[in-house]
């Protein structure tokens, strides 16, 4: 069996996911390898938008900060599987350093995933790698080598990704400095209080609604809008992945 019709797993779910969704018909396009960040000290918005920072899909799709995307043969996804899985053998669902490493806080942890010739996603943590690389086994500094080499390949040369769906996050924003716009028309309002933010995913019209509302590029799509209720807040958006 090819690797488009491999099970459908979430593409990050929890550390070292090995469950599989129901079986999807052969073909179905699904997420083969990703690296992702987790926890750290950043705000509430980020925390819910953050999207893995490279997923690479069995039809060669590969998708950066769900803001830009290129192309893989299907040769170069099989290698960076085949990659993947080899660096990712035999480690712990959670990796730890050797004795010795510095602490380090408020760092979030790097995730990376490869989708195994059983079918299921194979998910590696590894807390603090970039500042303590020595402490960890080399192959886990190639992993990241790796993806971070399509990060930049995205970067580059990718074109700007979008998608039909998308993730609002809405956050409290009382007296908050800036221009203050009337709520999208068609766009769900947050109801009852909000802590700390509010997550909404849309399509269709009301999708359209909020990415002509803030238009602004993939790494600063946020804006201040008032609810009817009079309520101030600050809502950022992001396409959703296709496995999302």
């Amino acid at each position: 069996m090819g690797l488009a019709g491999l099970s459908l797993v979430a593409a990050c779910g929890g550390a070292g996911s090995e469950t599989t969704a129901a079986a999807v018909e052969e073909g179905a396009v699904q997420a083969v390898a990703l690296w992702g960040a987790e926890g750290g000290f950043v705000t509430p918005t980020t925390n819910t938008l953050r999207p893995p920072r490279v997923v690479v899909y069995s039809d060669g799709q590969v998708i950066v900060d769900a803001g830009k995307t290129f192309k893989l043969t299907e040769a170069q996804v099989g290698e960076t599987v085949a990659s993947m899985e080899k660096f990712l053998e035999g480690q712990p669902a959670t990796a730890t350093p050797k004795p010795g490493a510095p602490m380090v806080t408020d760092i979030p942890d790097t995730v990376l995933g490869v989708r195994a010739k059983d079918g299921k996603m194979r998910e590696v943590r590894v807390p603090a790698l970039d500042q303590v690389a020595l402490f960890y086994p080399k192959e886990l500094v190639e992993a990241k080598k790796l993806m971070d080499g399509l990060a930049t390949r995205g970067t580059s040369e990718g074109t700007d990704y979008v998608a039909t769906r998308v993730r609002m996050v809405a956050e409290n924003a009382p007296g908050a400095e800036g221009k203050v716009l009337a709520w999208p028309a068609g766009v769900p309002e947050p109801s009852g209080a909000v802590d700390p933010v509010w997550k909404k995913d849309l399509d269709g019209d009301a999708a359209s609604a909020i990415v002509k509302a803030i238009p602004a590029g993939f790494e600063n799509r946020q804006s201040l809008f008032k609810t009817g209720s009079g309520a101030t807040f600050v809502v950022s958006w992001r396409y959703l992945l296709p496995d999302e």
